[in-house]
C-alpha cells in the first residue's frame, strides 16, 4: 500500500482541491475499502469521494448502536442513499463492557475498539483497508478512540493529507452533499459527565430530550447530563430565542417529561467538550 506519510508531507500546502485530486488517487491506489460511516460532515465527504472512485469496492458501514440516535441513524441512511452509497449495518454493543459504560475518560477507547473490532472481521474477508473520516483538527486534544484506531489499522487519509474542517465543508458544498453546514453531533455518551455511569436509560433519556429542542426549531445544541440535572447548551447565534421565557419554560417542561430532575440553560451556549467542566461534580 502506498506510504500515506509521504502523500501527507507532498500535500501538506496544496489547495483544498488539490487535495482532493490527491485523496481520489489514493483510493485508487487502495482499490478496496471499508469507511467508517455516521452520516457527518467528514465521514459523509469521504464515502461520497470513495463511492465515486470505486464504485461497489467502497462499503460504508454504520454502527448500530444505542450511543447514536433514530434521527442519526436516520439521516445517515437517507445521506448514503441520495448519493448511491454501498450500505453495510453492523451492531455494536459497546455497551454491555462495563469499562465503557464506568464513563472514566476513556469511554471512546472502548467504543472504537468495538466498532473497529467488527468492522476487522469484515475488512478480512473482503480484503479491505479501514478508513475513518478523523480530519487534520481533530489530532490536537485528548482522542483515545485513535488509540484504538491505530490498533486496529484503520486510516485517517483526511487528517493524513491535512484535510481541515474548512476544507471538508468547501468541498462538500461544491460537491452537492447537504452535510456541508451540518453542525458536529457526536454519540449521545458524550453528553453525560465523565463519572457518571453511561447507561441505556440515560441515553434514551438525552435522546428524548434532544428531539424536543429539534422539533422546537433549534439546530445546534446538546443536554449535558450531570446525574438527574440536564445542563442545556444552545448555539451562541440560538440563544436568545431560548432565553424568551416561554420558550424556556417549553423546554423545561419537556425535558423534565423526558425524565430529568432539574433543568438549567447554560448562558454560555454551546461549546464542544464542555461536559468535562463538571465532571467531578456530579457522581451517581
Amino acid at each position: 500500500m502506498i506510504a500515506l506519510q509521504e502523500i501527507a508531507a507532498a500535500a501538506a500546502k496544496l489547495t483544498p482541491a488539490d487535495k482532493e485530486r490527491t485523496l481520489r488517487f489514493l483510493m485508487r491506489k487502495l482499490q478496496r475499502v471499508l469507511v467508517a460511516y455516521s452520516g457527518g460532515v467528514d465521514s459523509s465527504y469521504l464515502a461520497k469521494v470513495a463511492t465515486e472512485e470505486l464504485g461497489p469496492n467502497a462499503t460504508c458501514v454504520i454502527g448500530l448502536s444505542p450511543s447514536v440516535s433514530k434521527f442519526q441513524r436516520e439521516s445517515a441512511v437517507r445521506i448514503a442513499k441520495a448519493n448511491g452509497f454501498n450500505i453495510l449495518m453492523l451492531d455494536t454493543d459497546e455497551l454491555a463492557d462495563p469499562r465503557y459504560a464506568a464513563n472514566q475518560g476513556d469511554r471512546c477507547y472502548f467504543c472504537k475498539s468495538e466498532l473497529y473490532s467488527k468492522l476487522s472481521e469484515v475488512a478480512d474477508g473482503q480484503k479491505a483497508v479501514i478508513l475513518d473520516g478523523t480530519n487534520a483538527d481533530d489530532l490536537s486534544g485528548h482522542r483515545p478512540g485513535r488509540v484504538a484506531a491505530a490498533e486496529h489499522g484503520v486510516h485517517s487519509p483526511l487528517a493524513e493529507l491535512g484535510f481541515t474542517k474548512e476544507d471538508i465543508r468547501e468541498l462538500s458544498k461544491t460537491s452537492g452533499l447537504e452535510t456541508w453546514d451540518q453542525p458536529a453531533s457526536p454519540c449521545l455518551s458524550s453528553r453525560v459527565a465523565v463519572g457518571v455511569p453511561v447507561t441505556l436509560e440515560r441515553l434514551s433519556r438525552i435522546e428524548r430530550a434532544e428531539a424536543i429542542l429539534r422539533d422546537m426549531g433549534f439546530r445546534e445544541f446538546r443536554v449535558r447530563v450531570h446525574g438527574e440535572l440536564a445542563r442545556v447548551e444552545i448555539s451562541p447565534a440560538e440563544l436568545p430565542t431560548a432565553l424568551d421565557a416561554a420558550v424556556a419554560e417549553r423546554i423545561a417542561r419537556g425535558l423534565k417529561e423526558s425524565g430529568f430532575k432539574f433543568v438549567t440553560l447554560d448562558l454560555e451556549g454551546f461549546r464542544s467538550g464542555s461536559v468535562s467542566v463538571s465532571s467531578d461534580t456530579v457522581k451517581n
